[in-house]
Formats: structure tokens, C-alpha cells, sequence
């Protein structure tokens, strides 16, 4: 049996395992909601929140950010 034949069966076992085990699920699709919405609220919104891009309220364009976060690694 080629190598590649065997890797891509197993790779197509795999997809089918978990395909099966979603597709049958019931109280697991409402915890998976959830959770998808637990990481787009702490990756998207606090994010937007908490970390602006300061850099380009400080500086027009890359050059001038560039000499400013030098600066400020020298200068402190």
C-alpha cells in the first residue's frame, strides 16, 4: 500500500469521526455556540475595547512609528 494512500485514509477516518460525533450531537452543538461566542467576545470585542492601536494615534505612517517605538525602547 503507498505511504500517501495510507495518510490520506487516515486523515479521511479522522474528518469522519469527528463529522459523525458533530453531526449526532445534541446538548454538545448548544455548549459549542457558546463557546465560539465566548472567543469572539474575548478576541474581537475586548480587544477593540481594551488594546487600541496606539501606535497610529501617535504616528502618521511606518517610519515615524518606527523612530518613535525606538525612542521610547532607548529612552527609558
Amino acid at each position: 500500500m503507498d505511504k500517501s494512500a495510507n495518510h490520506q485514509n487516515w486523515w479521511s477516518q479522522v474528518f469522519h469521526l469527528y463529522y459523525d460525533g458533530f453531526k449526532n450531537m445534541t446538548v454538545g452543538k448548544t455548549l459549542w455556540v457558546i463557546i465560539a461566542l465566548k472567543l469572539f467576545v474575548f478576541f474581537i470585542i475586548l480587544r477593540l475595547i481594551f488594546f487600541p492601536n496606539f501606535l497610529s494615534t501617535q504616528c502618521d505612517n511606518d517610519e515615524e512609528k518606527t523612530e518613535y517605538v525606538r525612542d521610547q525602547l532607548i529612552n527609558r
